[in-house]
């Protein structure tokens, strides 16, 4: 198969269970007990495959030691947006900002430059974002609250960007992509869980992961899948690339907040994911 085609596919695969992750997520009666609930089923799930790849190198462990907390931080964000905002509101800032800062930051920490076609469509994708942002004509919630999601958003965003670049490094590094990807799945579940464990409290925490069960272990499945994907297509295609299109999660998202979560989508929104799209296509393009 054609690399690009492959690539392609990856990103959008991983487009698709990205938005499937955080909507199981936003489902949960407890935002941090389904972060907390899904890192675990990730690990349980990866497991197994530990036993089949080979042990990370040297190299590899130490991109996983600036992997993990990048990813930790990510999560903390990730939790206080979607406590504070609608899944449709706060997603599309968080992803969409993050393709033109990881294309910011891929350019100045390893070199990969876009064509000027592309970062047009880098550009029109991330001012799509702001038109999610906007706040609705019958806002009637507080104002205070949302901004408080939307700066969380956009701090996700940011830390979306970093642990992108990253990871990209991590799966280049050593003989095989699957040692990076395998042991990071490992690992992601510790900072989210002590984070639940310090702040809820052991009796809490068990409560709350209860709570989240099946919201949680769906989000794990598709964030293992949804990761994956994305990582392997690192190792194939540039970094910028692969999050722009992974980040078509926005659309993905947006609906199912609509459809399942009864969630707001409006004609404003409908035309800044078509906006959004456009733009992505034009990186495609490029």
């Amino acid at each position: 198969m054609d690399p690009a085609l492959f690539a392609f596919m990856l990103g959008m695969g991983s487009a698709v269970t990205l938005a499937g992750a955080n909507t199981f997520v936003k489902s949960a009666k407890d935002i941090l007990g389904g972060r907390a609930v899904m890192a675990i089923t990730s690990a349980l799930l990866a497991l197994p495959i530990a036993f089949f790849v080979p042990p990370p190198e040297p190299q590899t462990w130490a991109i996983l030691g600036l992997s993990l907390p990048a990813h930790w931080l990510y999560q903390t964000a990730l939790v206080r947006a979607l406590s504070r905002g609608d899944l449709s509101l706060v997603f599309p800032v968080m992803r969409g900002s993050a393709p033109l800062l990881t294309a910011i930051f891929a350019a100045l920490a390893l070199g990969e430059h876009l064509s000027m076609l592309s970062i047009a469509g880098l550009v029109i994708a991330s001012l799509a974002t702001i038109i999610f942002a906007l706040p609705e004509k019958n806002f009637g919630g507080s104002r205070k609250v949302r901004n408080s999601a939307l700066l969380w958003a956009i701090a996700t965003g940011a830390c979306v960007a970093i642990y992108n670049v990253v990871d990209a490094q991590g799966v280049r590094s050593g003989t095989s992509q699957w040692s990076f990807i395998v042991w990071l799945f490992m690992l992601d579940w510790i900072g989210i869980n002590i984070i639940a464990f310090v702040t809820r409290g052991r009796q809490q925490f068990i409560l709350s992961a209860r709570a989240a069960l099946w919201p949680g272990i769906g989000a794990g499945t598709c964030s293992l899948a949804s990761f994956s994907m994305a990582l392997y297509g690192f190792s194939i295609a540039p970094v910028a690339y692969m999050s722009a299109m992974r980040e078509t999660a926005v659309v993905f998202a947006a609906l199912m907040g609509w459809w399942f979560l009864r969630e707001g989508f409006g004609l404003r929104r409908t035309f800044a994911a078509i906006v959004l799209a456009g733009g992505l296509s034009l990186l495609q393009f490029g």
